[in-house]
């Protein structure tokens, strides 16, 4: 069993108590599967989840090359240079990254609001990236923007292999089969 998970914002990616934050055990996920990865508390967005150990392997395990793509709500007007060294990989405290794609979205993305919304300043331009990884180390997304100086105010992961978030809302889930997951983009 494979299933796409629309994690909303501040929920933990475990089924344990973690501190008093909300974690999968209350969105009636069947019993027996696990998250493919993880994404932090302050980060949104499709978590896989799966009964097959060997499957949750191929999805997490960066070896594999698993692409992830996410939306990224940055602080500051995102510059053509900026996202150049984004694609060829920033150096980050624990080494550099793989290169990624990253490009600036036309338009703000439709995403359910935010509970609780983003801070808002008026005299702070913001943009929104999209930037897919195949590579899964702690926080890096947001650690990547903030190495080319456009740290991250919101991030919503929108498709982890061939799956997307396409048709849920937060705390929503469904089947996905996992050969649409595993195939190339």
């Amino acid at each position: 069993m494979l299933l796409a998970f629309y994690k909303p914002y501040g929920v933990v990616s475990q089924f344990t108590p973690l501190a008093g934050h909300p974690t999968l055990a209350g969105f009636g996920l069947p019993k027996g599967v696990y998250p493919c990865g993880r994404l932090d508390r302050d980060s949104e967005g499709l978590l896989l989840l799966t009964d097959d150990g060997a499957l949750q392997h191929r999805l997490s395990d960066p070896r594999f090359g698993q692409a992830r793509t996410y939306w990224a709500q940055v602080e500051g007007a995102a510059q053509e240079a900026a996202l150049a060294r984004l694609r060829r990989g920033p150096r980050l405290s624990d080494g550099p990254t793989r290169p990624c794609e990253a490009r600036r979205l036309s338009a703000e993305p439709d995403l359910a609001p935010r509970d609780p919304p983003i801070r808002y300043r008026r005299t702070v331009a913001t943009s929104w990236l999209e930037i897919t990884l195949t590579e899964g180390r702690n926080r890096q997304v947001r650690r990547m923007t903030a190495a080319v100086g456009l740290p991250t105010l919101r991030l919503v992961r929108v498709r982890h292999g061939g799956a997307g978030l396409e048709g849920l809302a937060p705390g929503e889930w469904r089947p996905v089969r996992p050969d649409t997951v595993t195939r190339s983009r």
